[in-house]
């Protein structure tokens, strides 16, 4: 008679979290006690167990499902579309007809004879794609009278998705008064911005001759610059410009182009808390670009600028002068490439062109 016997020795094979495997080796034993090793081909027969009860089935069977689903939720997430660019700049004022009269015919900027709101809200040309803004200041004017910045993207549906899936606060498409659709939210600090879709203005092209047909760049106040670059470089994707500062080893000025094009935004670092108003002018602005500052100057001065600063040369090696509107907001003229080379740090991304 033969009997099969509980294995003398059993050694466990994990195979994973959830299941186990026993090995062993199956004895026979005679009715005299001897023992004998039955052979399939004179080879030892092994049992092979496998324990798994429902629990670890269906924890197993989860994070299979988990796996496969992981590649669909990915491809479900909306991606960045482009940033081309700046598309305009909003300036609060506390008197429409002086600024009117500072940006049309001091600046040399010509007013759009359609598609603003008459001295409700006043609009100046760049070209078909950048123009400069002002609004009505409230009755008590905002400590920083740069009410907006706007940035161009062929998708704006694309954006309006992609900054809710990344838990941004947007506001709710709208059409201003030319028909284009844009959507307004604050950055981490608060600050006004907006993105329009990209869609050239018929008709508005600057005529020849004047100052400037482009906008460079809008400079702000900063506190936090480490915020603000999670949003607008790790969130947006701007890249690094330029930094520097009045000395070589600070950094005041912390300049971002936009990632699909070349104007960018400055962060203006280590402005004190308690700066005036005319402080604050001077540091929230916006930049006009020109191929010679010289003539620039010249073209100002006849306008009936008298008062100018420079022309000279910057810490970033540029060719700039500078001229404040009638709320103290300051404008700067610089020229789209350097004379030479920088303080502090070189420039790692393509300049601007006219």
């Amino acid at each position: 008679m033969t009997i099969f016997r509980q294995p003398r020795a059993r050694r466990a094979l994990r195979a994973g979290p959830f299941v186990t495997f026993y090995c062993s080796e199956a004895r026979n034993t005679h009715s005299n006690g001897s023992p004998d090793l039955p052979t399939l081909q004179n080879q030892p027969i092994v049992a092979i167990v496998v324990v798994m009860n429902r629990t670890a089935f269906f924890l197993l069977a989860c994070c299979v499902g988990l796996c496969l689903a992981a590649p669909l939720v990915a491809q479900d997430q909306p991606t960045r579309p482009p940033i081309t660019g700046i598309a305009h700049v909003r300036i609060y004022s506390t008197d429409l007809r002086k600024s009117t009269d500072f940006y049309s015919r001091m600046l040399g900027l010509p007013a759009r004879s359609g598609g603003c709101t008459g001295m409700t809200r006043p609009c100046f040309i760049l070209s078909d794609r950048q123009q400069v803004l002002l609004s009505q200041a409230p009755a008590a004017p905002p400590p920083n009278l740069l009410f907006e910045i706007a940035f161009a993207t062929p998708d704006l549906g694309r954006m309006r998705s992609y900054l809710l899936a990344h838990n941004v606060a947007v506001g709710l498409p709208a059409r201003d008064i030319n028909s284009v659709e844009y959507f307004s939210l604050r950055d981490p600090e608060g600050n006004p911005i907006a993105f329009v879709q990209l869609h050239p203005l018929t008709g508005s092209k600057a005529p020849a001759g004047k100052l400037s047909t482009r906008m460079l760049h809008v400079g702000f106040i900063v506190k936090d610059r480490a915020a603000e670059d999670r949003f607008y470089r790790d969130l947006l994707g701007f890249r690094m410009y330029w930094h520097g500062g009045l000395k070589d080893a600070a950094d005041d000025w912390w300049e971002i182009q936009v990632p699909e094009g070349t104007d960018w935004i400055e962060y203006m670092l280590n402005v004190p808390a308690k700066a005036d108003a005319r402080e604050r002018g001077v540091q929230n602005h916006f930049a006009l670009g020109v191929d010679k500052i010289q003539s620039a100057a010249s073209q100002l001065h006849q306008n009936g600028l008298e008062k100018l600063d420079g022309p000279e040369i910057g810490r970033d090696g540029k060719w700039s002068l500078d001229v404040s509107d009638p709320d103290g907001t300051r404008v700067e003229v610089m020229e789209f490439t350097p004379a030479k080379d920088p303080c502090c740090h070189p420039y790692t991304a393509d300049h601007p062109k006219p």
